[in-house]
């Protein structure tokens, strides 16, 4: 099960928002403890896909690294990734799972005409052959905490 705190989930969506039509990526740091991954920062990260920007993301190695170092430096873990799918639904992907890693919590979230439409989270499987949903939570836009998606 994955949180993402209030203003983690602002700067996602701030994030997938800004660079509509095309796909937003970033990380996700926080803490890990009793089965619940509560996501408190999220790390905007540059989208350096040499294909389509609006339906693919990469990551550079250097920045993932660069956010391995942030979270240590505040005492927080990488939780996971994120990533935006431009008008399109929150689902994960072929290529998503063929670039994805086990130990990571995925978070997509389908932006529609520039504002969030709704997100899910994902987990892949040890051998990345699929990626079922996982239950996450994140902060309403009517001020109550924490709706499942």
């Amino acid at each position: 099960m994955t949180r993402i705190e209030k203003a983690a989930w602002e700067e996602m969506l701030a994030h997938a928002a800004g660079a509509y039509p095309n796909e937003c990526c970033g990380a996700m740091l926080g803490r890990r403890q009793a089965g619940v991954e509560q996501v408190s920062l999220a790390v905007p990260l540059e989208n350096v896909s040499r294909g389509p920007l609006g339906c693919r993301y990469e990551i550079r190695p250097q920045d993932l690294l660069r956010t391995e170092d942030m979270a240590r430096d505040q005492g927080l873990t990488s939780i996971g990734i994120y990533h935006s799918h431009p008008d399109a639904n929150a689902y994960f992907s072929e290529t998503d799972l063929k670039n994805s890693c086990p130990w990571f919590t995925f978070v997509v979230l389908s932006v529609r005409g520039g504002r969030f439409d709704h997100a899910r989270g994902y987990r892949p499987n040890l051998e990345r052959t699929r990626a079922e949903p996982e239950p996450l939570f994140y902060p309403n836009g009517d001020g109550s905490p924490w709706p499942k998606s």
